[in-house]
């Protein structure tokens, strides 16, 4: 699975005008399911996400995870982070899992997550297959890819 991560003060999405989800403090996770991921990699992608120490502590370090600061997630499917621009001007998605599988594997994420931060902080999403409008403050600014193989 591919992921990309920004911390972030605050966050939403829409999807035809209509506000679906949004989290103050957290992470913002826009999430692209591969054709060989199961369900092991989207748990595993939300393990790494939970304890991933990338807010700061008092010190000023990178030191603490968005389960240590309460925060919210709000997790979004994004299929073009298999874009593959190798060939030309024109991006191939071919890296992409099947609406199928990418379907299952966004929802395992969100159902995960919603387990494991249960009483922390709150989970929203995004739609899957919709045309969304996202919105955010980036924290810092922090943005990391990841992949989980």
């Amino acid at each position: 699975m591919i992921a990309l991560i920004q911390r972030v003060a605050q966050a939403s999405v829409s999807v035809a005008g209509v506000q679906i989800g949004a989290i103050g403090r957290g992470l913002l996770v826009f999430v692209c399911a591969e054709p060989l991921d199961d369900e092991a990699a989207a748990d595993k992608l939300v393990a790494k996400l939970l304890k991933l120490r990338i807010f700061s502590d008092d010190a000023g370090k990178m030191n603490r995870s968005v389960i240590d600061v309460a925060g919210g997630l709000l997790i979004v499917s994004q299929f073009t982070l298999a874009a593959d621009v190798s060939g030309g001007n024109r991006p191939s998605f071919t890296g992409a899992a099947g609406p199928e599988l990418g379907r299952r594997l966004y929802e395992r994420v969100i159902a995960t997550a919603r387990a494991a931060h249960a009483g922390i902080g709150p989970v929203a999403s995004g739609e899957f297959a919709a045309d969304m409008q996202v919105s955010l403050v980036n924290d810092g600014p922090v943005t990391i890819p990841l992949r989980i193989v």
